[in-house]
């Protein structure tokens, strides 16, 4: 009804007494549906009525400070402070202020002051656990919110933060002593099983996450997160199954998510029904078309079934999304290989070695193609460099060989070739397989007979 009033009055210019209560629930009211230019009317015009009140100009703070007009917010608070010196919402807007600067532990000063002055102490300690946690002092931060639940045993956002601060200091033992002792008083709070659940877990104690899960769900039926972590469980135990009705249960409670169709992809993938597993993952690319993760499931699924030309279309898919991912360029390489796209498959293993995977099997793949190219300097080239972090290798030294020889270069490529026989004698069977011509030559055949000999 005063809203009503109020914004009449607004419209009119006609000017209205409204009682303090009034300007206050009015100027909240727009706070918190995110009207400010409204709110700091209410604020003005119940100053002009109620000029003295500290409620209202605390009000005036919160604007203030929402504006980031600290200086302003931090004046106001000072001659409130010399008004009412125990007034706890002084001080916790002050350490606001401090902490909108970066000042936390101020911020706790101030907080702990007012703990002096308040009835509500939930609040500010749930408050203080915050700076501590920006300061990182995880111990200070749990303790802090303990006390939140000593007083509201039904304070779930603190027992969120104190497993936070648990996994922080990664004392998970510690989280699930806390969270059982916590059970054994409030046995059908699903939020803490599944808290417990999620710490079995990450100890890779599945039964027992798995068992705490099912308490989860039990007492809340829709608990989608309950279903989720539970499916998870399932599938490190194996039990892939039963993870895809879990995860399927999830689809049924909300909307689905590219997420839950992905996970089930990769289960049906596990057991073997690959059509199922690609009818899920292609729901996920529908879902979130930019999930690149889907789209490479696919590219594995269709390389491995070898099917390279979709499987080279699902790949370029993954590209578009993350250019800059080494592994899907590596992935293009191996499939533009299998479809004799060999200058595509340059670009892809290059591509690899400029975003810094320089893996041998790069430098290798690279060499072998633009040898088959008939690009025997450039692969020269490559294998130079790739000398200089992979040292010492014969797969390097006898393909150097070979390339040397086609460029007849005979002695830099006897150099390698005794370099290579060094480093292991019977991986020089590789110069037959890529380069039989050099392989045949006579003076290549008697170098490698007589180190054999000198061998025995």
């Amino acid at each position: 009804m005063s809203l009503t009033k109020f914004e009449s009055m607004l419209k009119t210019n006609n000017i209205f007494f409204f009682d303090l209560v009034e300007f206050e629930e009015i100027i909240i009211h727009y706070l918190d549906v995110g009207k400010l230019s409204l709110a700091k009317k209410a604020v003005k015009l119940g100053l002009e009525q109620h000029a003295q009140s500290v409620d209202l100009k605390l009000l005036q703070v919160e604007i203030y400070i929402f504006e980031n007009q600290l200086d302003k917010a931090s004046s106001v608070l000072r001659k409130l402070e010399r008004i009412e010196p125990s007034n706890d919402e002084i001080f916790i807007q002050k350490a606001t202020i401090n902490s909108k600067k970066g000042k936390h532990q101020e911020a706790i000063i101030n907080l702990e002051k007012a703990l002096n002055f308040t009835d509500d102490k939930v609040d500010v300690w749930s408050l203080i656990g915050m700076e501590y946690l920006y300061l990182d002092n995880f111990e200070k931060a749990r303790l802090s919110f303990e006390k939140c639940i000593e007083v509201d045993f039904e304070d779930y956002s603190a027992l969120y933060n104190i497993v936070y601060c648990y996994d922080m200091e990664q004392k998970h033992a510690n989280s699930i002593a806390y969270l059982d002792n916590y059970i054994n008083i409030n046995p059908y709070c699903e939020v803490a099983w599944h808290q417990l659940g999620r710490q079995y877990f990450i100890l890779k104690m599945y039964k027992e996450a798995l068992n705490s899960f099912d308490y989860a769900v039990l007492i809340d039926e829709f608990f989608i997160g309950g279903y989720l972590e539970k499916a998870k469980t399932l599938e490190e135990l194996g039990r892939y199954q039963e993870a895809i009705d879990n995860y399927l249960i999830t689809l049924e409670l909300d909307d689905p998510t590219a997420f839950a169709y992905v996970r089930i992809g990769e289960c049906y993938e596990r057991i073997h029904k690959f059509d199922a597993a690609i009818s899920y993952y292609k729901k996920a690319v529908h879902e979130d078309p930019l999930l690149d993760r889907a789209w490479i499931l696919l590219t594995d699924l269709y390389y491995n079934d070898g099917n390279y030309q979709k499987a080279s279309y699902y790949i370029s898919k993954a590209l578009k999304i993350d250019e800059q991912n080494a592994l899907y360029w590596r992935k293009y390489a191996e499939i533009k290989l299998k479809l004799s796209f060999f200058e595509e498959a340059v670009v892809g293993f290059e591509t690899c070695l400029d975003l810094s995977d320089d893996a041998l099997e790069i430098y290798i793949g690279l060499t072998d193609v633009l040898s088959f190219l008939g690009e025997f300097e450039d692969a020269i080239s490559v294998l130079l460099k790739a000398q200089k972090t992979h040292k010492n290798l014969a797969e390097i030294e006898y393909r150097l060989t070979g390339l040397f020889f086609a460029l007849n270069k005979e002695k830099y490529g006897f150099h390698h070739l005794i370099a290579g026989m060094k480093l292991d004698y019977e991986y020089h069977i590789i110069l037959k397989e890529l380069y039989p011509t050099v392989f045949e030559n006579k003076k290549i055949q008697k170098l490698i007979a007589n180190y054999k000999k000198a061998l025995e």
